[in-house]
């Protein structure tokens, strides 16, 4: 594994950086409210310009080989945070959350994930830096999750909800009682028991059931995600940037591409594709060090697959709504 570029200030800057931004972000959802395109737009285009502003540092300091790494790493990450962002949005859905309500859940969806994932990435560098084999391990992982979402592409229930379906929520409406009403951004409340002695007791407000579904989902997605990026690079401090880079947009992306997501009905297929190259490229890179004539995937050819990759899915998404929508269109008889 190549040496970090993260030096004890780097590390203390960064995470000082995303914490700032989280702390931003609460501040902005303090008073629950409709998020208006505008809004979205701008926050938007604030978290586009921030990662690739710090890709052009990388590159500067610390040369074109690192540089492609973090680009590639965060194209990476990009891509997953969207199919990330989709299962938030079916599941906002699926709790019928007030709209005024929706981007306070996405905010606890992206602390969540930047946890987990945090806990992720030192524990694979852990393991990395120890256990060649690991390599192979993250290699055989990918490309089990990108032939489940090739099998679930065909199938056609890639993205299916059912909330009572969901072990997480039936194991806490047993631990908890919880409420059929939202009350505002409170999650917890007091109701008083039917038949029972009339004092309150302590209740969950559905924000609350679907804040902690929303993190059983983070826990899916950072099991995919960390072995992912280790794919792309080694440093572990790399791996975080693009992580915290790619999920720190996500509230005011949501709202951006709401409408556009349905619009991606090829995104399996491509995510599939892209985390089944990943995968084989992480075997080859586990090979080649028991093995040294076994060939390995240069960074800026995985940059090539990965965006040629992205082209062909978002084209062949909007050819086929589009032909889709026509045929909606068209008259009967």
């Amino acid at each position: 594994m190549l040496d970090s570029i993260g030096t004890p200030t780097l590390w203390a800057v960064t995470i000082g950086a995303v914490v700032a931004l989280l702390v931003v972000d609460f501040i902005a959802t303090r008073k629950p409210h409709e998020v208006s395109m505008r809004e979205a737009l701008g926050w938007s285009a604030f978290y586009i310009a921030l990662p690739l502003a710090f890709g052009g540092y990388v590159w500067s300091q610390h040369g074109s080989e690192r540089g492609v790494e973090y680009y590639t790493g965060y194209l990476v990450e990009k891509t997953l945070s969207v199919d990330n962002l989709f299962v938030f949005m079916l599941l906002l859905a699926a709790f019928a959350v007030p709209a005024a309500l929706q981007q306070r859940v996405l905010l606890y969806g992206i602390v969540g994930a930047l946890i987990l994932r945090g806990i992720f990435i030192a524990l694979g560098a852990a393991a990395l830096d120890r256990f060649d084999w690991v390599f192979l391990v993250f290699g055989l992982v990918l490309l089990v999750t990108g032939l489940k979402l090739l099998r679930d592409a065909i199938r056609g229930d890639e993205h299916e909800v059912h909330v009572d379906d969901m072990r997480i929520v039936r194991l806490t409406r047993r631990l908890m009682p919880v409420t059929d009403d939202y009350e505002g951004p409170k999650m917890l409340t007091r109701v008083t028991a039917d038949g029972g002695d009339g004092r309150a007791r302590r209740a969950l407000t559905p924000l609350a059931l679907v804040v902690i579904a929303v993190f059983a989902t983070d826990l899916v997605f950072a099991i995919d995600s960390v072995p992912a990026v280790y794919g792309i690079t080694g440093d572990p401090y790399l791996v975080f940037a693009t992580n915290a880079f790619a999920l720190l947009g996500l509230r005011a992306l949501y709202f951006v591409l709401e409408g556009a997501l349905a619009k991606l009905v090829h995104l399996s297929y491509g995510l599939a594709a892209i985390l089944g190259f990943i995968g084989v490229k992480l075997v080859l890179h586990w090979a080649h060090k028991v093995w040294s004539s076994v060939p390995e995937i240069p960074t800026l050819a995985s940059l090539g697959v990965i965006v040629g990759v992205l082209l062909v899915t978002t084209t062949t998404s909007l050819i086929a709504s589009r032909r889709a929508e026509e045929r909606e269109h068209q008259p009967v008889g």
